[in-house]
């Protein structure tokens, strides 16, 4: 745990907050531990939002159903 925490930059205290997923420890934290253990790659995918099904239908569900466009003034269909 004390190697962890040195490679973090951060206290041993700081760690056992992180293990026991205190959301008031900065994401900053977060990334720090997960360098230090090798696994920051992975932090990439929890913001992606090919992984946020609910994300995705919240957004969906926001967009209109149909989009009017309006012609120019002076455009005609027959040119």
């Amino acid at each position: 745990m004390a190697v962890v925490a040195e490679r973090a930059f951060t206290s041993r205290s700081t760690l056992q907050r992180v293990e026991a997923g205190d959301t008031r420890v900065s994401i900053g934290i977060y990334a720090g531990v997960l360098q230090a253990l090798g696994l920051l790659d992975g932090l990439s995918r929890v913001a992606d939002i090919v992984n946020d099904s609910v994300g995705q239908a919240l957004a969906s569900a926001e967009l209109p159903r149909h989009v009017h466009l309006r012609r120019s003034v002076g455009s005609s269909r027959d040119g």
